[in-house]
Order: C-alpha cells, then sequence, then structure tokens
C-alpha cells in the first residue's frame, strides 16, 4: 500500500557515502535509520528511478542543486535524494552531480524502504530490477505532508520548481 499525506514515513535503514570522517560517521558507506533522520526535521526528499540515467542526471538532481538556497530560506532543513542504488553509487554519482553538501545522496540498495513506502516501480523487463518511481514529499517531523508521484515516464510534479510551490 503506498503511503499517503498525513502517514508517518516508514522505518528503515538508508545508506550515505561519507567524504570527510566525522566523530558520528567514518568514511565510506555509514547506515542512518530514517526514523532518526527526520525526527525534528522538515525535509524535501525526491526519489527516482536510479543513478546516472538520464532525466534524473539531467533534470532532477541538478534542479534540486541548483534551487538549494531558495529551498533552504523556504525552511527546510535537509534535501534528500533517494535511489535504489548503492552507496558507493550514490556517493560517486553525488559527486559527479556536484552536490558539495546540497543534496544528501541516500542509497536504499535493496529497495526494502522503497517498497515499504509503497513507491517502488518493477523494471525487471527493461533489465533494471526493482527501483523506484519518480516521486517528491516533503517529511515533517517523520510525517509526509506533501506528496507528488509522477505518472509513467513524468517528469513535472517531483521537481525542484514544482516542490518549491507547495512550501
Amino acid at each position: 500500500m503506498t503511503v499517503k499525506v498525513g502517514d508517518r514515513v516508514p522505518d528503515g535503514t538508508l545508506t550515505e557515502f561519507i567524504e570527510t570522517e566525522s566523530a558520528a560517521c567514518s568514511v565510506g558507506p555509514n547506515n542512518f535509520e530514517v526514523a532518526d533522520l527526520v525526527k525534528g526535521k522538515k525535509i524535501l526528499m525526491f526519489a527516482l528511478p536510479g543513478a546516472f540515467t538520464p532525466t534524473c542526471s539531467a533534470k532532477h538532481v541538478p534542479g534540486y542543486v541548483a534551487h538549494h538556497d531558495a529551498i533552504k530560506a523556504k525552511g527546510i532543513d535537509e534535501i534528500w535524494c533517494v535511489a535504489v542504488n548503492d552507496a558507493f553509487v550514490m556517493g560517486a554519482w553525488g559527486r559527479e552531480q556536484k552536490v558539495d553538501g546540497k543534496v544528501r545522496m541516500l542509497g536504499d540498495g535493496a529497495a526494502t524502504w522503497t517498497k515499504a513506502m509503497g513507491l517502488e516501480l518493477d523494471l525487471t523487463a527493461r533489465n533494471m530490477g526493482v527501483r523506484s518511481q519518480r516521486y517528491a514529499a516533503i517529511i515533517e517531523d517523520g510525517v509526509i505532508t506533501t506528496l507528488a508521484v509522477e505518472e509513467p515516464g513524468a517528469f513535472d510534479v517531483s521537481s525542484a520548481e514544482a516542490m518549491s510551490a507547495h512550501l
């Protein structure tokens, strides 16, 4: 069952490749519990079928990087990109996209959290396995306050510009 506005995001683990060691995180893949990440924060997250794919690389991530300052000025604590890829791929893609800490590149390698959200996309026939649908959400202290799921093949309602209108 797909999550809806008013639902709490499901529990789960997302993985992020950390570039710089800190007291809390080592260099390399680090696991984070979603419940801890969202606690007391307003998150604008967008999810997409996969790293290095055409629309995701040419439009989706660059839009959020370009609009980072304006989005943060509207009260967003963090911007997340979630894809069904491992942390190594997400880290490499973030470097290639020059996110420079503006967008957290979070991997859901086995699609476990994506399936818990009810927003998986079976692309097995295209040799891509189970991926995420393209969507965006605003999450306030763990509760989904806005959810914009794209129609198959579309890129409109989950863009940085479209989601900024909800802030």
